[in-house]
């Protein structure tokens, strides 16, 4: 079940908050455990088992991990946990990937290939697997004392708004949250949560299906059979694609956190008018960032290693990470390890450089992240690279593909809301819609735009068989 779909919009969520709220409070932490139960079984009903049981077996080894002594069994009982969540994201995730690597090797010196079934991937494992790890890490660390029953932590689990695709909330920023979200839950932040949750639904259906369709359409195109503009039209369009989908999924997911008086993390803050990649990296999922820092990054030894080829080496050993974390294919790997080179670059003296031009090297930056999403996108290195020679080679156009009236409104759109922040204006408007006390005529203003923007993301939904989450497949 996905957030964008008339099954959720119309049945589930209404159905959901209704029983909510009229709930006694000592009542409201099973139905949404319940709720969140539900809610994954119903788009992926053989794999909720494996969460399920995952997460009994995870609680049962921490418990045991806060109360022994013995520092050596702490860490073994670590080991033990890390060991049983990252072997099944490696098993569902990337052994597919390592055999076919595998059985190519074997094709070219002549060896009996691997026979495998190839698996499918359970939805959402990559992110619930990393709220896992901070679970285990902070308790071995002594930075949070363990959830008091099995209840509570699989609701910091399987909490349904963030379960699918985050945001990564860690831990030690969530625990409190489980016994006393309720004393959040105002007439105020439900209708918040209720705006933010239909501006996220607008911009994924309005925005990023719309430019999105016609990514896939121009990436469809055999290479050379792209002309450059339709080229750099693709890549631009998934460029705002990916932005207005996974962020509108983060809105969404907030949104409806916050009517339950859940506070999460934001995950982007205007990314694409970053001033480096450096800085595109504290504004784009913003939660992955966090969790790479302080679970990866800072054990390696973070900025205070012995030298500077360390340093270097421990941003490109993270972002290469990163990128495997997407995805199992070498398209994201070479996406991690383009990010890592900008930001060992932007250490070296390019970010000197920046500085220098201030607010206008977004555009660096934006042309940086551009060329790098052709690399997500097509996953293959030897596709990404045919793509970007007919990028960066001139080629006449040869009305492979005529963008629309639609495509062309939406697409200055949504150029529009991905850099209205470099404005003042821009910057509190933006502020007063989503961090800033409501006054009653901002209250009618903002329900008026979203039931404008439920009326017609449903009319979308119903007309439009294109309707992917991007990062559902991560």
């Amino acid at each position: 079940m996905v957030f964008s779909s008339i099954t959720f919009i119309f049945y589930f969520l209404p159905i959901f908050f209704l029983f909510y709220y009229i709930a006694d409070k000592r009542f409201k932490n099973i139905l949404i455990l319940c709720g969140s139960v539900f809610f994954y079984a119903w788009g992926a009903p053989k794999f909720i088992f494996v969460i399920l049981g995952t997460t009994v077996i995870d609680f049962y080894i921490v418990r045991l991990m806060s109360v022994t002594p013995k520092k050596k069994l702490k860490t073994m009982l670590l080991c033990l946990s890390l060991c049983i969540n990252l072997g099944l994201l490696f098993y569902f995730k990337y052994s597919n990937f390592f055999v076919e690597n595998v059985n190519h090797i074997f094709q070219h010196i002549g060896i009996k290939t691997l026979s495998w079934t190839k698996l499918i991937l359970p939805i959402g494992i990559s992110f619930y697997t990393f709220e896992t790890l901070t679970y285990v890490v902070d308790v071995y660390r002594g930075v949070h004392k363990p959830l008091r029953n099995f209840w509570d932590y699989q609701l910091y689990i399987i909490l349904f708004p963030k379960l699918i695709a985050g945001p990564i909330i860690q831990f030690h920023d969530f625990a409190g949250q489980i016994y006393d979200h309720t004393e959040f839950e105002t007439v105020d932040n439900r209708l918040r949560g209720l705006y933010r949750f239909f501006i996220g639904l607008g911009k994924k259906v309005l925005i990023a299906n719309v430019v999105g369709a016609s990514a896939d359409a121009i990436f469809s195109l055999p290479h050379n059979e792209l002309s450059t503009n339709t080229a750099w039209l693709g890549a631009l369009s998934y460029t705002l694609q990916i932005y207005f989908d996974f962020s509108g999924y983060s809105d969404m997911a907030i949104g409806l956190g916050l009517m339950m008086g859940f506070r999460f993390p934001e995950n982007f803050n205007n990314p694409y008018t970053s001033v480096s990649i450096t800085d595109f990296w504290r504004r784009w999922h913003i939660t992955l960032g966090s969790w790479m820092r302080n679970y990866l990054y800072i054990p390696l030894g973070g900025n205070r290693v012995n030298s500077k080829f360390r340093l270097y080496l421990n941003l490109w050993l993270v972002f290469l990470l990163s990128g495997l974390w997407h995805g199992a294919a070498w398209g994201f790997i070479i996406w991690g390890v383009y990010h890592g080179f900008f930001l060992v670059m932007e250490r070296l003296f390019l970010g000197k450089w920046l500085a220098k031009i201030g607010k206008a090297s977004f555009i660096y930056t934006f042309f940086v992240v551009l060329v790098g999403w052709v690399f997500f996108r097509l996953e293959d290195f030897r596709k990404s690279l045919g793509f970007l020679h007919r990028m960066f080679s001139f080629h006449a156009d040869n009305r492979k593909w005529i963008p629309d009236t639609e495509y062309i409104t939406i697409l200055l759109i949504a150029l529009f809301f991905s850099f209205f922040t470099l404005s003042k204006w821009g910057e509190q408007l933006q502020q007063k819609i989503f961090h800033k006390d409501y006054s009653l005529r901002l209250h009618f203003i903002m329900a008026f735009t979203s039931l404008l923007l439920c009326i017609l993301s449903a009319g979308r939904i119903t007309v439009s068989t294109f309707n992917p989450f991007i990062y559902f497949r991560f």
